[in-house]
């Protein structure tokens, strides 16, 4: 799951690994996607959330909902290091990093400013916090509360997907859900507020 919105995502600023809380709108978003999920009636054996004050309020929300203990924190669920473009303006991406990007209908996706974790090294960070989890879960379900970059190459890592063809398949917005399973299509996967 992605976190619900914050302050930098209501003002289209770029936030990576900012520490900003959620606005009212993304309590609400984690709150709806918080009964949608209690709806579906899923045992969790497992609860997960990146180390950012985002990821930790809607996981705080969505565990009540679910009736789950306080999550453990996971540090390869962090978001992407977006390096010299974190705190930028979304509207900047284009003239600062054009034409090393991929526009996409609802984003652009900056590939390699100064400092900025790339999308090969998130693939590999998506692999690696799938390895931890399946190390401590062979069977049950697992909840994870992290960002969209990150969330995106984690779905990329589960289905043997390559990166680029991952964030062009859809928009990862906030409080969203993707499905991880075994025998599911991918492109079936995605579950929205």
């Amino acid at each position: 799951m992605r976190h619900g919105q914050d302050e930098d995502n209501a003002k289209l600023i770029l936030n990576g690994h900012r520490n900003k809380p959620l606005t009212a709108l993304g309590k609400k978003q984690s709150l709806q996607m918080g009964q949608k999920l209690k709806r579906m009636r899923i045992d969790w054996s497992g609860f997960y959330v990146s180390p950012l004050t985002r990821t930790k309020q809607t996981a705080a929300i969505i565990g009540r909902e679910l009736g789950l203990k306080k999550p453990e924190v996971m540090p390869n669920l962090i978001e992407r290091d977006f390096g010299i473009m974190t705190g930028k303006p979304v509207a900047d991406i284009v003239s600062l990093c054009g034409p090393r990007l991929i526009a996409t209908e609802k984003i652009n996706y900056f590939l390699d400013p100064y400092g900025a974790e790339t999308f090969p090294q998130l693939l590999r960070r998506g692999r690696q916090a799938l390895r931890e989890i399946k190390e401590k879960h062979k069977n049950g379900n697992v909840l994870l509360v992290a960002h969209g970059d990150i969330g995106k190459m984690i779905f990329a890592a589960y289905y043997h997907l390559d990166w680029l063809t991952t964030i062009k398949m859809f928009y990862f917005d906030n409080s969203d859900v993707v499905l991880l399973a075994k025998g599911l299509n991918p492109k079936q996967a995605y579950i929205s507020k």
